[in-house]
């Protein structure tokens, strides 16, 4: 798909210069600042940090005191 974007001159000028310094073309700078920011945007994610977390070694598991709950005093959708 093509489309035309206009960019204001510092801007551009920035772009130009990043391009040439990393030996892309600005179209494919374009390209990957738009993926990556729909990818950040597009679909809210939880952060890969938080995906790979597997709790604290030291710590109960959440779970473990269930037990130990009283139930409800009545059914609150009775």
């Amino acid at each position: 798909m093509n489309f035309n974007i206009y960019l204001d001159d510092e801007t551009g000028q920035q772009l130009n210069e990043v391009a040439k310094k990393i030996g892309e073309s600005r179209n494919a700078l374009v390209r990957q600042a738009v993926s990556e920011w729909l990818k950040r945007r597009g679909k809210p994610q939880w952060p890969a940090e938080l995906l790979a977390f597997k709790g604290m070694a030291d710590m109960p598991l959440f779970e473990a005191g269930r037990d130990r709950l009283k139930p409800p005093a009545a059914d609150p959708l009775a």
